[in-house]
């Protein structure tokens, strides 16, 4: 009798949310939006939330059934008021000071080897994309993790989009930079703007999810409006946030963490519960919402997915 394995990212049938349940949960975040539920007694959405966004009627996008999930997902309040965004502070509760950044006009900046450098316009990029909704495991450096509704587009579109070279071998991507309202910017010990950087390999895989919404709303500004990287098999802090540029480039970049604390943070960052960090264990991770601590998995169980693209790279310190 054959056995079949159960993948990483596929979820038990006992634990899936009906469906009825599923699509009355997008009747309500459709009605949230339009303001239309948010009478006494039910639920409200924090001033943030009821921002006017252009981007607004795209979502909640179509989920992808190819990523699902092997836990419940982490409450919408939770993954929006546990945040790490040092561009407005060191601690967790960043959201409140977030809402200071200006999310449009936005313009990206895509330049390097390229066919032809171009800056574009957010909302002209969205037109030429399809987004669609992902359920990942997100896993932190700092041992606690969720589990996240994200919505956006395959990196892989992008860089079709932009057309790199053959001579390109990764892609540089830049946060903001503007200190008038990122408070955290004007800490000159650290090494602004924010700087991340992957392979041409690892932004085609298909794993690798630029951003723009979550829980089927636009992403808020704490979690890396409007546009911020997803690397489920990464630690988070790879998945740069508020992204301004890609630059297409044959040299390895030297990313914002690897800069200020390379011993303890490198280029690769995959996720792996047997190399702790230098200054705690990796081997569980604590779970928002959740009063118990669960396994780590290695590649943060996306191992099927992306472990051959490092291969023949095995002296590398590809874990910290």
């Amino acid at each position: 009798m054959p056995v079949r394995r159960r993948r990483g990212w596929e979820l038990c049938e006992s634990e899936a949310t009906p469906e009825g349940v599923f699509l009355r949960r997008r009747e309500l975040l459709k009605a949230a939006a339009a303001g239309s539920i948010l009478g006494p007694g039910l639920f409200s959405l924090p001033a943030w939330a009821a921002e006017e966004d252009p981007s607004a009627e795209l979502y909640p996008a179509k989920q992808n059934p190819r990523y699902t999930l092997d836990r419940p997902l982490t409450a919408e309040k939770l993954a929006t008021y546990y945040n790490n965004f040092y561009e407005f502070g060191s601690q967790k509760t960043i959201a409140d000071e977030a809402q200071a950044l200006q999310v449009r006009p936005w313009t990206i900046k895509i330049d390097g080897l390229v066919d032809k450098e171009m800056t574009v316009d957010l909302d002209d990029l969205l037109k030429k994309m399809t987004l669609e909704e992902r359920l990942y495991r997100h896993r932190c450096v700092e041992a606690w993790s969720m589990a996240v509704p994200w919505s956006g587009f395959p990196m892989a579109a992008f860089v079709d989009f932009a057309k790199p070279l053959s001579s390109a071998k990764y892609v540089r991507m830049e946060t903001f930079l503007d200190p008038k309202v990122a408070p955290g910017q004007k800490q000159v010990w650290y090494p602004w703007p924010y700087i991340e950087g992957v392979t041409i390999a690892e932004a085609g895989n298909e794993l690798a999810f630029l951003v723009t919404g979550m829980y089927g709303k636009p992403v808020p500004k704490q979690d890396g409006a409007p546009l911020r990287l997803v690397l489920p098999w990464k630690y988070g802090f790879k998945s740069v946030k508020s992204i301004v540029r890609f630059s297409f480039t044959d040299k390895r970049p030297v990313s914002f963490w690897e800069t200020v604390q390379g011993d303890e943070y490198g280029f690769w960052a995959n996720v792996n519960p047997d190399v702790p960090h230098p200054r705690w264990s990796q081997a569980t991770e604590r779970v928002l919402g959740v009063d118990a601590r669960r396994p780590t998995l290695k590649w943060n169980g996306y191992g099927e997915f992306v472990a051959h693209l490092y291969d023949g790279l095995e002296k590398e310190r590809l874990f910290a």
